[in-house]
């Protein structure tokens, strides 16, 4: 009798994955990933860790198009002073796309709030009741008034393409808590991506199962392409037998290429997206949350739709406060980094935060929304025990001037913008400050970066920012290049 290997039979591992990969062989793929018999899953719970971590997970907020901080969180008397007149910082300007106006202030009141009095402005002021929990820095600067280089900036730790996003970072040293969700998740605007797209939350050199999984809550169909289409030629069967052929036929594939992980990452991902039939149904249904967690972000229990088309208050809240909500119940489902966007890159008029011509109409319905949906994410987190180890980071790419564009719009500016940062070992306040225009830092010598808010933000998790590296192309590439430093004033 021949004892040659029959090269179309399926090991018992092969066997093993092909049939969990099958809708009906979910559970089985739970015992099995428990009991540690699938191939090539890495273990769910390897960390990089360098220290005792205060923080074990991180929601990243993006206002896309640069949000105004001199209308939101940075309060300057002198453009009201000062409003209509000449604007003369005492040095030459070069704007990127007009020449300076009038200063032109605020179109909305700013109010102290909380114990500390810090100032917000009215269309963020659904954070005032939370406002002692953040701490707010004054004086990030940009290296770039360039949208995609500075969204990819804040995003990756560069402003070109080509590197991994702090979400990819962050799931590479923390692992999966859970084999059936994935640790990176992006949240987009309903309207469309960003500038740069997936580039935003891209693994680049980093193992590709590291990279975002997008998924669009509220629409019909919120991860692409999740269940089989609808069909008379799919049935168990033939399903079963096209996935052992699939499983064959990427076994031979690998077996080819050593050490080339690229397949392994696309068999993992076709594993999870099995398992996320359920787990990521579960996650997305708030159906089953009480109407008061529901009314806290926003969301009528029951109603009509949202028009997709219409920019208003209403549905800026729900928009947002939805996204927060399910960034919650990806949160406490193990998800290690949720990416919540908040406008886009196309269309016009604009639907983000590039207020060019009209500050007043852009900012306003998207920061109520923001600020409504980001109080309850602190609320709900906090009231759940939560917050203690979640980070929660609000960005932009840069800034907006102090003077007008047009008679109603606001410029880029990069030299000077607003992060805030809650919970996860964070404490609240306001650590750096920029000018009396909101023009540049107020001390020049002493500004914050990126690197900074990112070398901080790994450094909660456990993480020192000089050592997470991995090789690439000879160079030991790292999230903060080779800058960045914790800012400890703001850590508890």
């Amino acid at each position: 009798m021949s004892t040659k290997k029959d090269p179309t039979a399926l090991s018992r591992r092969s066997l093993l994955a092909s049939l969990t990969s099958t809708f009906g062989g979910l559970a089985l793929a739970d015992l099995l990933q428990s009991d540690n018999l699938l191939a090539n899953t890495p273990p769910t719970n390897s960390r990089i860790l360098h220290h005792p971590p205060r923080a074990t997970r991180v929601v990243q907020l993006f206002m896309a198009g640069a949000a105004s901080h001199v209308d939101t969180f940075d309060h300057k008397p002198l453009l009201n002073q000062k409003h209509g007149q000449p604007w003369d910082p005492g040095e030459a300007v070069e704007l990127f796309q007009s020449t300076p106006g009038a200063t032109l202030a605020s179109p909305w009141a700013f109010r102290p709030y909380g114990h500390s009095g810090k100032h917000l402005s009215d269309i963020v002021a659904p954070l005032g009741s939370v406002v002692d929990d953040i701490a707010f820095v004054h004086n990030l600067t940009a290296k770039t008034g360039v949208h995609s280089q500075g969204t990819l900036l804040q995003t990756t730790g560069f402003n070109l393409p080509g590197f991994p996003s702090a979400g990819s970072w962050v799931s590479y040293a923390l692992g999966s808590e859970r084999a059936n969700l994935p640790s990176f998740v992006v949240l987009p605007d309903h309207r469309g991506l960003a500038s740069n797209g997936s580039k935003n939350w891209a693994n680049a050199f980093l193992p590709a199962q590291h990279q975002g999984t997008v998924i669009r809550p509220g629409k019909s169909e919120p991860i692409a392409d999740l269940h089989p289409p609808k069909s008379t030629f799919i049935n168990p069967a033939n399903d079963i037998a096209g996935l052992n052929l699939l499983s064959r036929l990427n076994q031979q594939h690998a077996d080819d290429r050593p050490g080339d992980d690229r397949l392994n990452a696309r068999v993992r991902s076709y594993e999870l997206a099995a398992a996320m039939q359920l787990s990521a149904t579960d996650a997305l249904d708030i159906s089953r949350e009480p109407a008061h967690i529901k009314n806290l972000y926003g969301l009528a229990p029951e109603g009509p739709g949202i028009d997709d088309t219409t920019l208003n208050t209403r549905a800026e809240t729900e928009f947002f406060g939805r996204k927060c909500l399910i960034a919650r119940r990806l949160l406490e489902r193990g998800v290690k980094f949720v990416q919540v966007w908040s406008g886009n890159d196309n269309g016009f008029p604009r639907r983000n935060w590039d207020s060019h011509e009209n500050i007043q109409r852009d900012h306003a319905p998207l920061a109520l929304g923001m600020s409504h949906g980001a109080a309850a994410l602190i609320k709900d987190l906090k009231q759940r025990g939560m917050l203690d180890d979640t980070i929660i980071l609000w960005t932009t790419e840069f800034g907006r001037m102090p003077c007008s564009q047009g008679s109603e719009g606001r410029d880029h500016n990069p030299f000077v913008f607003t992060n805030w940062l809650c919970g996860g070992g964070i404490k609240g306040g306001t650590y750096g400050h920029s000018d009396e225009w909101g023009f540049k830092p107020q001390d020049r010598n002493h500004t914050t970066t990126v690197y900074d808010i990112h070398a901080t933000i790994l450094h909660a998790l456990g993480i020192d920012h000089e050592k997470l590296t991995i090789r690439h192309n000879s160079i030991d590439r790292r999230l903060t290049d080779v800058h960045g430093h914790v800012l400890n004033p703001l850590l508890a």
